[in-house]
């Protein structure tokens, strides 16, 4: 457990790096690109050793209809994921479609999963992501929506979604936990 604590920790402290310490970050240049990136990376990989190391108590866990709203909720998260970079219509409509696609991930992840390790790690990442839009809204007020993109886009997009939805059902039935049963 305490490898998923100190990941956890490692990602939201390197997240956190550019709102809470703007002047030092700002400082350094594109020097704590690197650092930044390694630290998020080291914490990513501590999150995933520690999370399937991890013991707990089971509070609750999968049912059919909350493994069929996780499916709806992930589709959503993958596809507000997907539109973040497609600038779609959408996209125009949210200023951190990225971050919602976060929270909406962990909310789901945490319908079906009710142990110790899958609470922390998935409402650690839900608590990060709405620190960092609270931070981000503070420290940038004023937001420009992107400029309107081509149906071409919005086409692009949903087919991102369905690739990579896919790709991340086959890589959970592959590391043994089943998306759809």
């Amino acid at each position: 457990m305490l490898l998923l604590i100190a990941g956890l920790a490692l990602w939201m402290g390197a997240h956190f790096f550019k709102r809470l310490a703007p002047e030092q970050r700002a400082a350094m240049g594109d020097k704590a690109r690197a650092p930044v990136a390694l630290s998020i990376l080291a914490g990513l990989v501590l999150m995933v050793i520690g999370y399937r190391m991890a013991e707990g108590a089971f509070f609750w866990g999968r049912h059919p209809a909350t493994v069929g709203i996780n499916n709806l909720l992930m589709l959503l998260s993958v596809y507000l994921f997907a539109v973040s970079g497609a600038r779609t219509a959408l996209a125009r409509r949210i200023r951190h479609p990225q971050l919602i696609a976060v929270k909406t991930w962990a909310v789901a992840h945490l319908l079906v999963n009710g142990d110790v390790a899958s609470i922390i790690l998935f409402g650690g990442l839900l608590a990060w992501a709405v620190i960092e839009v609270i931070l981000i809204n503070r420290a940038e007020p004023e937001w420009t929506p992107p400029a309107p993109a081509s149906a071409a886009r919005e086409v692009a997009a949903v087919v991102i979604t369905v690739a990579a939805y896919a790709a991340i059902s086959a890589i959970h039935y592959w590391l043994g936990y089943p998306v759809f049963g």
